[in-house]
């Protein structure tokens, strides 16, 4: 049986090793090369036949990062899915990681058999994000159908304007509307999506397509 393409982006060798060397005992998967940084896999990619079904995806590495080689391979390769792995669980470096177009964000500690699920899961579905990260956020992308919810032009440009850099007094600003204000759009958002946090809100915001990353 044809296993399918990893390629591992990782600065530190022997972890990016000792990664490998797990993906290749999975029976689905093998992993095609490794690579330290962003600047090497765009390289690799020049090459005919280096193109991988997943990248494994670091975030902080020296000269191109892990989000900057995510969102060149979502511009360039999109059929490409690229699962974060990484030691961040700062609330806006997973922001940025989805809005470059990450399908899934593992932590490093996670264990073996978690990691060949969430490969599984990207080949099968699309996507895959881990609960841990997104305290179970991520079942608003995971393909389970939810009722259509209405929302007010307001909230559709609120949703938009939250899944770019803006600070929600940015968002205030722009939108000429007061911090407080702000804050109840948040909140009845919350309520009405069912989310507990901006994440929630940015990953509804992309799956129904308010916002295109």
């Amino acid at each position: 049986m044809k296993k399918h393409s990893v390629v591992l982006v990782e600065d530190h060798t022997l972890l990016s090793q000792a990664i490998a060397g797990i993906v290749d005992k999975f029976e689905s998967f093998e992993v095609s090369y490794l690579c330290k940084n962003g600047t090497e896999l765009v390289e690799k990619f020049k090459v005919k036949g280096n193109i991988p079904q997943i990248v494994l995806m670091d975030i902080n590495m020296p000269i191109m990062n892990g989000i900057e080689t995510t969102k060149w391979i979502t511009e360039n390769h999109p059929d490409v899915a690229v699962l974060a792995l990484t030691v961040e669980e700062d609330e806006n470096t997973i922001l940025k990681m989805i809005r470059a177009g990450a399908k899934g964000y593992l932590l490093k500690d996670v264990d073996k058999q978690t990691l060949e699920i969430a490969l599984l899961k990207i080949i099968e579905t699309g996507v895959y994000h881990s609960n841990i990260v997104t305290d179970a956020l991520m079942n608003s992308v995971t393909g389970k159908t939810q009722e259509e919810i209405a929302l007010k032009e307001n909230e559709i440009e609120f949703l938009k304007l939250i899944c770019t850099e803006l600070t929600y007094k940015e968002v205030a600003d722009k939108m000429c509307l007061s911090p407080k204000t702000i804050d109840g759009y948040r909140d009845n958002l919350f309520a009405k999506l069912n989310v507990k946090n901006r994440i929630g809100l940015v990953l509804y915001a992309i799956k129904n397509k308010i916002y295109v990353p």
